[in-house]
C-alpha cells in the first residue's frame, strides 16, 4: 500500500495517511477459494493497537483483534477474563490504524455462548463501536446455529475449531488436538458445520497436520491455519510471538525477528545516558532565542 505521512503538530508525530484505495472485504476473502483451491493464500496477523495496525496493514489481508490481547497486552493467565469493553476499545484502535486489511474482532468468552440472540447483541455492539468487518467466535457444531443467526442478520462470521483457547479449562491445556480418530472426526464435523452455517473462513488451530489438510479439503470456505499446516488456505500468528517479544512461544511459531533484545538494548543505552547525564543533549533541549539587537 502506498501512503504519505501527515504531521500532527500537537504531538510532533507523523501518521500514515492512505492513498485512495478500498479496504479488502469479507466477500473478497471468501471468494479466493474456488473449487477447493486458494491460489493466493490469506495472510493474517493479530493487531491490538493503532500503531501496530499501521505497521502491519500493508502486508496483511486480515488483521485479527484477538482475545489473546488478554495475555499479550494485559498479562492475564488466559483469554477467559477478557471483556467486551476490552475488545471494543482495541478493535476501534486497529480500525483507525488500518486502511487495507479487513479487520476481524474476537467475541470474548461469555459474550455469545448463551444464545444466538445474546451473540447478536454482543456482535452488533462490536461492529458499531469498532467499525470492524467481521467477528470471530470459537466452537464448532454447537455454535453453528449462532453463526447462521448472525450471518442472516448481516454480521460476517469467522469460525474457530481445534484448539479453542476460551475452552482451555475444559480441554485441560494447550496440547495439540485431533490425535485420536474420534477427536479428529469431531473437529472435522465442527468445521463442516460452521462452513454450512455461512462462516466466510474458519481458523484451524493446534491440530495434527493430516486433520488440518482434511478440513481444508472438506470446506468450501478458506481455512486459516495456526499450528496446523502450510496447506491451509491462509495462516495467522500472534504478531508479538513472531516478532520475538516473548521468551517462550508455542512450538508452531516461527521467529521472524528478535525485538525483545532490541528493545531491552535500547532501554539499557537510554538508562546509561540518563545516569551519565549525557541525555538529553543539545539536540533534545530548547534554548532561549537570541535577543534582537537594540
Amino acid at each position: 500500500m502506498s501512503t504519505t505521512f501527515q504531521l500532527d503538530t500537537s504531538t510532533s508525530r507523523a501518521h500514515p495517511t492512505p492513498a485512495p484505495m478500498k479496504r479488502l472485504t469479507v466477500p473478497s476473502i471468501r471468494q479466493r477459494k474456488v473449487d477447493g483451491i486458494t491460489a493466493e493464500p490469506v495472510v493474517m496477523l493479530t493487531a491490538y493497537t493503532a500503531r501496530q495496525a499501521q505497521l502491519l496493514d500493508a502486508h496483511c489481508d486480515l488483521l485479527l483483534v484477538g482475545d489473546s490481547l488478554g495475555q499479550v497486552i494485559y498479562g492475564l493467565p488466559s483469554s477467559v477474563p477478557v471483556t467486551l469493553d476490552m475488545m471494543a476499545a482495541h478493535g476501534a484502535a486497529v480500525v483507525r490504524g488500518s486502511y487495507h486489511a479487513a479487520v476481524i474482532v474476537d467475541l470474548p468468552f461469555g459474550s455469545y455462548e448463551a444464545s444466538p440472540e445474546a451473540a447478536f447483541v454482543s456482535a452488533a455492539r462490536i461492529m458499531k463501536d469498532t467499525g470492524c468487518d467481521a467477528i470471530k467466535l470459537e466452537g464448532g457444531a454447537v455454535m453453528a446455529e449462532t453463526a447462521a443467526f448472525l450471518v442472516r442478520r448481516g454480521i460476517p462470521v469467522m469460525g474457530h475449531v481445534g484448539l479453542t483457547p476460551q475452552a482451555v479449562n475444559v480441554l485441560g491445556g494447550y496440547a495439540a488436538r485431533g490425535r485420536s480418530e474420534a477427536e479428529a472426526a469431531t473437529i472435522l464435523a465442527d468445521a463442516r458445520a460452521l462452513d454450512a452455517a455461512g462462516a466466510f473462513a474458519v481458523v484451524v488451530e493446534g491440530v495434527v497436520e493430516p486433520l488440518a489438510v482434511a478440513i481444508t479439503q472438506a470446506l468450501s470456505c478458506p481455512t486459516i491455519g495456526i499450528g496446523a499446516s502450510a496447506r491451509c488456505d491462509g495462516q495467522v500468528l500472534v504478531a508479538e510471538d513472531m516478532l520475538g517479544l516473548f521468551d517462550r512461544v508455542p512450538r508452531f511459531v516461527k521467529l521472524y525477528e528478535n525485538l525483545a533484545d532490541t528493545i531491552s538494548g535500547a532501554a539499557a543505552r537510554y538508562a546509561a545516558e540518563v545516569r551519565a547525564r549525557t541525555f538529553p543533549g543539545p539536540e533534545q533541549t530548547y534554548q532561549p532565542r537570541a535577543r534582537a539587537a537594540e
